[in-house]
């Protein structure tokens, strides 16, 4: 595979989680990151924040910029874009991670919920990409990778959590229409999805210990995102990609060292059959 040495990254979400993994993993090769999340002080559930994750980034060789912001709000994104063309100069990659969750049926969903899942997953993944794209147009090998499923119109991923599947697919609309209309300026639009369940945070408050065991690390999805980021922005776009298959394709065979407990049978992500 390629490297990413003095490549710029802006991951939201990255304080923790997939998001932090793709970070580190870049770090690895010497580029530099840009954390964009809304995490400034540490959480009693939720490890991390995106200073600590700045400081582990720079110590895996990279550099850091950690920068506050809830992308929910258009200024917020702005100045956050702005800072990073500031200290690096411009921006090469885009990946939108930050994301809502709420697995709850019609009756059981505030519209609270509801529109925090949509101004985060949908919104907040089309307005960083809007904002990010005039750097993006300008970089050699331009990336845009949303953490987010293949689209699908069965009805059995939307029957139990129909404002989640809702929001979550508008980040994947936004890979199909968006690897459509800037195909032709070379930029690649891509998605990424996990096979199995990956052991993160959220993982760990919506079904517990248990659950995380059947998990995959973070791990998996950094070096499967590295590999698609990596590759010519003209050969690869429009593509809904599952990180198995991604590895697999670079030649990966071992698959058990990614496994938070080896010889356990992982739990399968939603929205693959």
């Amino acid at each position: 595979m390629s490297t990413l040495q003095g490549k710029t990254l802006f991951i939201t979400g990255a304080s923790r989680g997939i998001g932090k993994a793709i970070g580190l993993r870049a770090a690895a090769d010497g580029a530099n990151i840009v954390i964009a999340a809304k995490t400034a002080e540490p959480h009693p559930r939720l490890p991390g924040t995106v200073y600590s994750a700045a400081k582990e980034m720079e110590e895996a060789g990279g550099k850091a910029l950690p920068c506050i912001v809830d992308i929910r709000f258009e200024d917020q994104v702005q100045a956050a874009i702005d800072e990073a063309v500031k200290t690096f100069g411009g921006i090469d990659i885009l990946v939108n991670n930050a994301s809502a969750i709420s697995l709850t049926g019609t009756l059981e969903t505030p519209m609270k919920r509801y529109d925090l899942m949509h101004q985060v997953n949908t919104r907040g993944t089309y307005l960083t990409s809007k904002t990010a794209l005039p750097h993006l147009l300008k970089a050699a090998n331009p990336h845009i990778l949303n953490i987010s499923p293949p689209l699908s119109m069965k009805p059995r991923w939307f029957k139990n959590h129909v404002a989640y599947t809702m929001a979550k697919y508008g980040m994947s609309m936004s890979v199909l229409g968006m690897a459509a209309e800037f195909e032709e300026a070379g930029i690649a639009v891509n998605a990424l999805w996990p096979r199995t369940g990956i052991a993160t945070a959220a993982i760990r408050m919506i079904a517990g210990e248990a659950a995380v065991a059947a998990c995959r690390k973070p791990e998996i999805m950094a070096e499967a995102a590295h590999a698609i980021v990596t590759k010519p922005s003209g050969e690869a776009t429009g593509n809904f990609f599952v990180d198995e298959d991604v590895l697999a394709k670079e030649g990966v065979t071992d698959f058990e060292q990614y496994a938070v407990t080896p010889g356990v049978e992982l739990m399968v992500d939603f929205f693959l059959d």
